[in-house]
C-alpha cells in the first residue's frame, strides 16, 4: 500500500527498494518535524499571549491600587476636616480669600482673623463650603491632598 508513484518506479527499474524506502523514511521525519513546529510556534506564541495578559493585568492593579489609595487619602482629609474644623462666627468679620481667580469670604471672629494672617490658621474646602482648621491639621492635609488648602499664611 505504497505511493502509485514509487510503485511504477521501482517497477521500470528506475530506483531500488532501499532507495524508495529512503525516500519516504525522510518524507515522515520531514512531516513530524513540521509537526514538531508548528507545535513550538504555537506554545511560544501561547506564552507571549500569556506574558501580554500578565503585564495587562500588573498594569490594571497598579491602577487600582492607585485609585484606591486616592480614595483613602480624600477619606482621611474629609475625617481631618470633621474632626478639627473650628466653630466660626457667623456674625463676626468678613475674611476674604481668593479661590480659582474668585473672591470668596467667609465670616470668623476677630481672633480668628489675626490666627489666619499670623498662619496658626487656615481655610480648607470640605464639600462644597469652607472650613477653617489649625495650622497643624492644614499641614497634615496638604501631605494628602494640597487642593483641599485654601488659605494658608504659614510655612509649606
Amino acid at each position: 500500500m505504497g505511493n502509485p508513484f514509487q510503485d511504477q518506479l521501482l517497477k521500470a527499474g528506475l530506483v531500488n527498494k532501499k532507495q524508495a524506502n529512503k525516500v519516504k523514511r525522510e518524507k515522515h521525519l520531514n512531516r513530524k518535524q513540521k509537526k514538531e513546529d508548528s507545535s513550538v510556534q504555537i506554545s511560544s506564541r501561547a506564552r507571549e499571549e500569556q506574558a501580554a495578559q500578565a503585564e495587562r493585568n500588573r498594569e490594571l492593579n497598579r491602577k487600582h491600587a492607585a485609585e484606591k489609595l486616592q480614595r483613602e487619602q480624600k477619606a482621611q482629609v474629609k475625617q481631618l476636616i470633621e474632626q478639627n474644623k473650628l466653630d466660626r462666627d457667623d456674625s463676626g468679620d468678613p475674611y476674604h480669600f481668593v479661590v480659582q481667580s474668585k473672591i470668596e469670604r467667609i465670616f470668623v471672629s476677630e481672633e480668628m482673623t489675626e490666627q489666619l494672617s499670623r498662619g496658626q490658621l487656615a481655610i480648607v474646602k470640605s464639600g462644597d463650603g469652607y472650613e477653617v482648621v489649625p495650622a497643624k491639621v492644614a499641614q497634615q492635609i496638604m501631605s494628602r491632598d494640597k487642593n483641599s488648602v485654601i488659605a494658608f499664611h504659614g510655612s509649606f
